[in-house]
């Protein structure tokens, strides 16, 4: 009886949401609604902390470093936080450089869903480093969805990888 309750939540969160996408969504406008405040959030993240643990190290490229994100969130965690002060440092000492955050997700959820919380995800992003002092007009935004996974497994430290945002110089 317990697994059959487990394994119907486990179906039930994999339908009401996670990261899918058919298409990308560009926005390069600033976002600002009601709840922008609460994309910045102190508390930490379930990632472990460095993210060693996934191996995230092995596949930063460039000098800007990824966020993560708890599924189904696009609240900063501090991890997050502390990673766009290290990049906001770069952008600062490379004032010429634009940069464009893209919003990924996991495999789970409809397209429409994964979108929408890709762009929630790369506006939340931008919207601090944009708080930290960085002008709006150096920053892009893209959600991708589900469309470019960096691990393609089907667990969840492999959907961890999947949901981030990810930082391409320009």
């Amino acid at each position: 009886m317990k697994k059959q309750i487990k394994g119907m939540l486990v179906i039930a969160m994999m339908l009401t949401a996670g990261c899918s996408s058919k298409s990308a969504v560009k926005s390069t406008e600033g976002t600002q609604n009601a709840s922008s405040s609460s994309a910045v959030d102190s508390q930490s993240s379930s990632l472990p902390s460095g993210r060693t643990g996934y191996g995230f190290d092995k596949w930063q490229t460039g000098p800007l470093g990824d966020l993560f994100f708890d599924f189904d969130s696009s609240v900063l965690s501090t991890d997050a936080q502390e990673q766009l002060k290290q990049n906001t440092a770069w952008l600062t000492a490379n004032s010429s450089r634009n940069v464009l955050i893209e919003g990924h997700c996991d495999a789970r959820g409809t397209s429409e869903y994964n979108l929408a919380l890709g762009e929630r995800r790369a506006a939340s992003a931008k919207e601090y480093i944009v708080k930290l002092g960085v002008a709006s007009s150096r920053l892009e935004s893209v959600s991708l969805g589900s469309e470019r996974p960096f691990d393609t497994g089907k667990n969840e430290e492999a959907w961890a990888k999947n949901r981030r945002a990810h930082f391409v110089v320009k």
